[in-house]
């Protein structure tokens, strides 16, 4: 069997203050490229990984497949008390620690794989349980199952009562708040470029601690960005004013503190971005990876942006993806 999943644009969470009884929250979109592809059949025993020679794939995301595929082949297979081996072939993957979601696609494919091999029905949410993804966002869960631009609705403080990110958080993938096709005429770029910050592990931990609560009027002011004008202007196609607020978030609550954490080049590259032009300008996540939209009336930022950048990054262009994995026997 093969899946292909996709990556995903984490564009920022929302209430990273609680004092209403909930945190967390997010907003995302799921993007076709770059995808991960993973082919899986039974062995006798143990879990195999092998690489396509044919694929353009580096020691340092080899290293992450492996480590990721063992950990949650592992732990689906004690789950359901599966005693029979799996062997795992890498087709297609993309860095780790980008800011594109790799962690979430590699463990729930590897999931998927397992549980429709010995006949068990099971989804994004309760792969993102068993393998311990989903625990602050839910925006990588749903793009596996649904893609789209995504909502979710963060965890009640019942469950969930402390500021961490998804790798440190035990918590259950939150529910699904809104789904939304997006524009098909809209082009997607990503910018990619080389730095010397990198957030995950302890030091994503630390910052979680460090800098929550944020402010609650913040908050209040990002929520109403995104339910009053982000969603509002994306159902009606108005890219402009949808960037603008896609700009506005960059500079509050705790997409602030993530933008704010980066080296320089990736903020002067966001400025570069606004410069020339493009309508939208953000970093997905933690980054590095930094995200426009462009239709037919500024797509010269696409070759103006590739002069800029020239060997110091990638530049990659694709479009949003509105389905979710695909899972072929």
């Amino acid at each position: 069997m093969y899946i292909k999943s996709p990556s995903r644009l984490h564009l920022g969470l929302i209430d990273m203050n609680g004092s209403y009884g909930r945190l967390d929250g997010g907003i995302g979109l799921t993007i076709q490229n770059p995808s991960f592809l993973l082919y899986g059949e039974s062995a006798e025993k143990g879990i195999t990984i092998d690489f396509n020679e044919e694929a353009d794939i580096s020691d340092t995301i080899k290293n992450e497949c492996i480590k990721k595929i063992t950990d949650a082949a592992q732990k689906v297979t004690d789950y359901y008390d599966v005693d029979e081996g799996f062997y795992f072939r890498v087709d297609g993957a993309y860095p780790p620690h980008s800011g594109l979601g790799s962690g979430t696609q590699i463990a729930l494919s590897t999931g998927k794989l397992i549980t429709e091999h010995i006949g068990q029905e099971s989804n994004g949410v309760t792969l993102g349980k068993i393998t311990g993804r989903g625990g602050t966002s839910g925006i990588g869960v749903f793009a596996f199952d649904y893609g789209g631009f995504i909502v979710d609705g963060g965890h009640s403080r019942k469950e969930k009562d402390s500021f961490l990110p998804s790798s440190a958080s035990v918590a259950s993938p939150p529910q699904l708040f809104g789904r939304y096709e997006f524009p098909d005429e809209w082009g997607v770029l990503l910018v990619i470029l080389k730095s010397d910050v990198s957030v995950n592990g302890q030091k994503e931990v630390n910052i979680f601690q460090e800098y929550c609560p944020i402010d609650r009027q913040e908050v209040e002011l990002y929520s109403h960005l995104i339910f009053m004008n982000m969603i509002p202007f994306l159902l009606e196609k108005d890219l402009p004013c949808f960037g603008n607020i896609i700009n506005k978030i960059q500079t509050i609550g705790f997409k602030k503190i993530e933008v704010e954490l980066q080296s320089d080049n990736i903020k002067q590259l966001m400025a570069k971005l606004t410069e020339i032009g493009a309508y939208a300008v953000g970093m997905s996540s933690f980054g590095p990876t930094v995200y426009s939209f462009y239709d037919e009336t500024n797509k010269h930022i696409v070759e103006e942006i590739k002069e800029y950048v020239g060997d110091d990054g990638i530049v990659m262009t694709t479009k949003a993806q509105n389905h979710g994995h695909i899972l072929t026997k």
